[in-house]
């Protein structure tokens, strides 16, 4: 690898390591939010989506996303972490409850794996 890109890689890390600090405290202002009351609260929530879309388009512009996989069935090839799965039974239909941290994409696949909390699906 050349000393340019390198130095490429280095500021894609940074920008990488900003986005997801920036979507992790993006979420907790989130909870923040929910304790106010709906007057007050549409204000802070119409900012917080300026904040998120602007993360996201930061990304864009060097051709990466954020995906965020919440809701979603768990499979085990998926490109995150969980914290929580030895709470759970091999037969256990699992979903996504919480993403700890995003998976980040780029054109070529994964650039770094996300984290996540699991919960049981009832039957």
């Amino acid at each position: 690898m050349s000393a340019g890109e390198e130095s490429v890689e280095k500021y894609r890390s940074a920008l990488i390591d900003a986005a997801v600090e920036g979507w992790r405290f993006s979420r907790l202002f989130s909870r923040l939010i929910s304790k106010l009351d709906a007057g007050e609260s549409s204000r802070y929530l119409s900012q917080q989506r300026y904040f998120q879309k602007k993360i996201s388009e930061s990304l864009e512009d060097v051709g990466l996303k954020l995906v965020n996989v919440e809701g979603q069935v768990y499979d085990p090839g998926m490109a995150a972490t969980a914290l929580n799965l030895e709470d759970f039974a091999p037969q256990d239909v699992l979903m996504v409850e919480q993403m700890v941290e995003p998976i980040i994409m780029d054109a070529n696949g994964l650039c770094r794996s996300g984290t996540v909390m699991l919960m049981r699906v009832e039957k």
